[in-house]
């Protein structure tokens, strides 16, 4: 097989195609798994725009142009970010339909998002799911993250 990386460009266009699928999914995983755990499905969502607003923002429950409409903004931006490193890195594999490497990438790169939301980032800057959300939804985020990247991908692949 042989390895190419994606023009920062081409990587770009790629990634905000694929992005505009990740951050919804993510999203929705994120309210999916809050109301499983506390039936309330607002309040993880609303707690990514604690980077914004502060620690008042992890207290919202109900949706809000204010909160929820910035954390859709703010998560959107990253899963753009995401999308575009994945792109960079495996968009080669996924548009020749290799499943296994861009399955792969998809777990690296979300892999590399979750250890920098909560092992790197300032405390300000996490997703804020954790306030609301158990160690396995976290988990559970995180893989929709990696497995939407490759199947969007994989999805939009030149015929």
């Amino acid at each position: 097989m042989n390895w190419r990386l994606k023009s920062a460009k081409e990587a770009a266009f790629d990634g905000a195609m694929v992005g505009k699928w990740v951050g919804p999914c993510s999203l929705a995983t994120a309210a999916v798994c809050g109301w499983i755990e506390n039936r309330d499905a607002i309040s993880p969502v609303n707690a990514v725009s604690h980077a914004v607003f502060g620690d008042t923002a992890f207290e919202q429950s109900t949706a809000s142009v204010k909160y929820t409409m910035t954390s859709v903004a703010l998560n959107d931006s990253a899963c753009l970010s995401w999308a575009t490193l994945f792109e960079w890195l495996f968009g080669d594999a996924a548009d020749r339909g290799n499943l296994p490497v861009a399955l792969m990438g998809g777990a690296l790169v979300a892999g590399a998002a979750y250890i920098t939301d909560y092992k790197i980032v300032p405390k300000r800057l996490t997703p804020g799911f954790e306030r609301h959300l158990s160690c396995r939804s976290l988990a559970a985020v995180y893989a929709v993250l990696g497995l939407s990247m490759a199947l969007a991908s994989l999805m939009k692949r030149k015929r």
